[in-house]
């Protein structure tokens, strides 16, 4: 597989949707033992979801952006900044720039809703990842899921 040979699209149909969903469900619960409960929330319903297919429309990344008040509770409020959450990448695609992918496409859905900011809990070995595309940590680390986190924003 080659970085060319995958989109990155909006999820505006339901079977991309559940795509998102299988994405999410292969990395956080099977991979990384996030209870399945705690991976699907009321968010999902009110969210931005993006979905990287292979050309062939094997589903190979997921990301999602909460903004106005979806995101409120978690940028304490701040209506201008929107939240990047349930980042994931098959381990089939890694390496391939799929994440970077995502990440811009969710800064894209950003921008056209007005938002001047992302922000994002990110699982601290991800930190390297996230500076990279311009992100900056911001506060303690803080578990999420049995996971060790920290908050981190860029603006858009």
């Amino acid at each position: 597989m080659t970085a060319e040979s995958y989109v990155v699209r909006v999820a505006s149909q339901d079977a991309d949707r559940e795509a998102c969903f299988a994405v999410r469900r292969e990395v956080f619960v099977v991979e990384q033992g996030v209870p399945e409960e705690l991976e699907y929330d009321a968010y999902d319903s009110v969210a931005v979801h993006v979905l990287a297919v292979r050309e062939d429309g094997v589903p190979l990344g997921a990301g999602r952006l909460l903004y106005g008040g979806a995101a409120a509770e978690k940028v304490d409020g701040d209506l201008t900044v929107g939240s990047l959450g349930r980042l994931a990448v098959a381990k089939a695609a890694r390496g391939l720039g799929v994440g970077a992918a995502l990440v811009r496409a969710v800064e894209d859905a950003a921008r056209a809703r007005g938002l001047r900011a992302v922000d994002l809990h990110a699982q601290t070995q991800a930190l390297g990842f996230y500076e990279r595309l311009g992100y900056e940590a911001y506060g303690p680390e803080f578990p999420d899921a049995g996971i060790p986190h920290r908050a981190m924003r860029r603006a858009v």
